[in-house]
């Protein structure tokens, strides 16, 4: 191979490894970020007739873990992706470790733990709610996204992008409410009010937060696709080669 042919294929391999630390790098991120704010504060956004639109702040980011994994399967494949899940798994197992060992060590004599133990016991029960339906949502996501991508041989690229994440969030949404209630016992709940609309409004809320967020996120992932595949000079083909060869 001469030289000059050699330095190209180091490039290009560089580049490719570094979007794919980017994607990787901010999908876990935006975990870390979702375990630490978690359910410390609920933000309403609006009414659905007398439905408050109720969603926890930790929500916020986490539309961008679909559009990640749906980047990375369409780039890399549904193995690179599911295995960027296990790892989204095992950085939950390890947060959750850190906060249970900072409350079991003993603390400075005559400091205040208090913001430390409330953030311990919501990350607890936002952790403990989100790694039931994390598991079950991200693997949802990439089935479906790879699915879609077969049923349509390639084609309607905007489809799998929302066909799988709409499932998923509806799936991912409705486990971390009803975990975190009857689980974990952290939601905001007025013991006085009927529980299943509060339940409900909860449901409805992160779920119709999140469905925008898909939407909104469409065209970028369109482009996004396309640009990458060029700059990478990544198709269905090199991608097949790259895995099998890995």
């Amino acid at each position: 191979m001469p030289a000059s042919t050699d330095h190209t294929s180091r490039t290009l391999q560089a580049r490719r490894d570094s979007t794919f630390l980017v994607l990787a790098g901010l999908f876990l991120g935006t975990l870390g970020m979702l375990n630490i704010l978690g359910l410390t504060r609920f933000l309403q956004l609006g009414h659905i007739g007398t439905w408050p639109i109720v969603v926890a702040i930790g929500a916020l980011p986490y539309p961008i873990t679909f559009l990640c994994t749906d980047l990375i399967s369409e780039l890399w494949g549904e193995e690179k992706a599911n295995q960027l899940v296990w790892v989204g798994l095992l950085l939950n197992g390890w947060v959750v470790l850190i906060l249970w060992l900072g409350g079991l060590l003993p603390g400075l004599p005559g400091s205040d733990d208090s913001t430390f133990r409330t953030i311990q016991e919501l990350s607890f029960g936002a952790i403990g709610a989100s790694m039931a339906a994390y598991l079950t949502a991200q693997f949802i996501d990439v089935r479906l996204f790879h699915f879609w991508k077969q049923l349509t041989n390639g084609k309607a690229l905007w489809l799998r992008n929302n066909g799988s994440t709409l499932v998923s969030q509806l799936v991912d949404t409705t486990a971390v409410v009803l975990i975190s209630h009857y689980g974990a016992h952290v939601l905001p709940i007025d013991t006085e009010s009927p529980l299943i609309p509060q339940l409900g409004s909860f449901i409805v809320g992160g779920y119709l937060f999140k469905v925008l967020a898909a939407l909104a996120d469409t065209l970028p992932f369109i482009w996004l696709t396309g640009w990458l595949r060029k700059w990478l000079e990544m198709s269905d083909t090199t991608m097949g080669t790259s895995q099998s060869s890995s």
